[in-house]
């Protein structure tokens, strides 16, 4: 049976085409949604008009997709998520994710549908990704997966640490340094006053022990005084 094609219909025939088609294909599904119209009918003519309008509004809609396409072609897109043991992905990156991403890129509208991704994405990494608009007007993309963990602040953190704590150690050398002769200084006369103490103790415990000597000199001519007259009165 040959058939006018109102609509495109995937691996078929666009709208506007003539095409021979199987009879039970156009009576079951081609005419009950109203893709197509028999060649030979009456309403051909007028469908014809219709088709043309048609064909020049999807010639305009394809032109501004092929600007998409190139605008977009060998674009490169990162997307963030959270990352588990072998660098699998707790979740997983959809073309949904992928579409809303592309569209802040270029800054129109992608539609998910036009992703092509035969599954969602499980694993950290780049791959290449299909967008397709329609059979002939395609862009190849790049997706980079990566963990939304901020590695690069965590390296950057102990490095300034490790700088602190060197001025740090730097600033106590040099005020130890600079306290050093003045805790010498204050030192030296306290080890003066400390040799100076005993020499002042020695000269008190000095006189005592004069005093004492003298006493017992007194003592000792006392008694050789006493002797004497022991002597003189038995002379006598």
């Amino acid at each position: 049976m040959k058939v006018i094609f109102i609509e495109d219909v995937t691996n078929v025939a666009r709208a506007g085409q003539t095409k021979e088609v199987a009879d039970g294909y156009a009576r079951n599904y081609l005419f009950p949604k109203k893709l197509a119209l028999l060649a030979n009918s009456q309403a051909a003519a007028a469908v014809e008009v219709h088709l043309k309008k048609i064909v020049k509004q999807r010639a305009l809609e394809e032109a501004e997709m092929a600007e998409v396409a190139r605008k977009i072609s060998g674009v490169e897109i990162t997307l963030k998520a959270k990352v588990g043991e072998k660098e699998k992905l707790y979740g997983s990156v959809t073309g949904a994710d992928i579409a809303e991403a592309l569209s802040k890129a270029a800054g129109c509208e992608i539609d998910k549908r036009k992703i092509e991704l035969p599954e969602p994405i499980k694993q950290v990494g780049s791959c290449d990704v299909t967008v397709r608009f329609t059979h002939d007007i395609m862009a190849v993309i790049k997706v980079n997966v990566m963990s939304d963990e901020p590695v690069e602040e965590k390296v950057e953190k102990p490095v300034e640490k490790t700088e602190e704590k060197l001025e740090k150690a730097e600033k106590k050398e040099k005020k130890e340094k600079k306290e050093k002769p003045a805790k010498e200084k204050k030192e030296k006369p306290g080890k003066a006053e400390k040799e100076e103490k005993p020499e002042k103790e020695e000269k008190k415990e000095k006189k005592p022990r004069a005093k004492k000597a003298k006493k017992t000199e007194a003592k000792t001519g006392d008694v050789e005084a006493k002797e004497e007259k022991k002597e003189t009165e038995q002379g006598e």
